[in-house]
C-alpha cells in the first residue's frame, strides 16, 4: 500500500491528513479529560463520515484499473457523491458554540474549527482526485463546471443534514422521506427560501475555498 501510495504523489497527503487526523482526536480527547464530559465526541464520527469520500477516490486514483469498469465507477462516485457533504458539513457545528460548557470558550472555537478545516480538506483533496480521474475522458471546462456545481450540491446536502436531520445513510433507510422533502422543495423552490438560502451562499463559500486552495496548489 505504501509503494503505491508513494507512485501515485498520494502517500505525503496521506501522512499529513493522518496527523492533522490525530491532532483533531487528540484536541478531543483532551477536552473530555479536562472537562470530565464527553462533549464534542461525535465531531471525531463527523470527521469519519468526511474522511470517506477522501478514501474513495485515493482508492481510485492508486487502482487505476478501476476505470476500465463502468461499474465500478458509477459505484466509487455514486459513493462518494453520497458522502461528500459530510466534509464540509463540519462547518455547521459552530452551530455549537453557544452549549454550555465548562471549557473557554476560544479552546471549543479551536476545537470546531480544527475539524472543520481537517474535514474540508479531506473534500478539497477528494474533489481534486475525482477531477484528476475525469480529466483523461471529459474537457477541463466541463470538469470545472462540474466541480463547481457538485461544491453547491453539497451545500445543498449540508441544509438536509443540519436542518432536516437527514444523514448519508437515509439514502438506504428512508429513502422515500429523502425523497419527498427533496422533491418538494425542488417543485416548490420559492415555498423554501431557507433552503436554497443555505444552498447558495454556502455553495458560493465552498467555491471560494475549493478554487482559492486549487489556485494556490498550481501558483498564481
Amino acid at each position: 500500500m505504501v509503494s503505491l501510495l508513494k507512485e501515485k504523489n498520494k502517500f505525503h497527503e496521506t501522512v499529513f491528513m493522518g496527523t492533522l487526523t490525530v491532532c483533531c482526536f487528540g484536541l478531543s480527547m483532551f477536552r473530555c479529560m479536562y472537562a470530565g464530559t464527553p462533549g464534542f465526541i461525535f465531531l471525531n464520527w463527523n470527521l469519519f463520515l468526511a474522511f470517506i469520500p477522501w478514501a474513495l477516490t485515493t482508492w481510485a486514483v492508486i487502482k487505476p484499473a478501476i476505470h476500465q469498469s463502468k461499474l465500478k465507477v458509477l459505484l466509487v462516485l455514486g459513493s462518494w457523491l453520497v458522502f461528500f457533504p459530510n466534509a464540509p458539513y463540519i462547518l455547521t457545528d459552530l452551530f455549537h458554540l453557544n452549549m454550555s460548557s465548562t471549557m473557554p470558550r476560544w479552546f471549543d472555537l479551536v476545537l470546531i474549527l480544527s475539524f472543520a478545516w481537517t474535514g474540508l480538506l479531506f473534500g478539497v483533496l477528494s474533489l481534486l482526485d475525482l477531477e484528476k480521474i475525469m480529466q483523461d475522458t471529459v474537457k477541463p471546462v466541463y470538469v470545472a463546471i462540474g466541480s463547481s456545481a457538485l461544491l453547491f450540491a453539497s451545500s445543498f446536502g449540508i441544509y438536509l443534514g443540519r436542518f432536516l436531520r437527514f444523514n448519508s445513510w437515509d439514502v438506504i433507510t428512508e429513502p422515500y422521506a429523502l425523497m419527498h422533502d427533496v422533491g418538494v422543495r425542488v417543485i416548490h423552490p420559492f415555498d423554501y427560501p431557507k433552503t436554497w438560502g443555505v444552498t447558495i451562499f454556502m455553495g458560493l463559500f465552498l467555491n471560494m475555498v475549493y478554487w482559492s486552495l486549487k489556485l494556490m496548489r498550481r501558483g498564481f
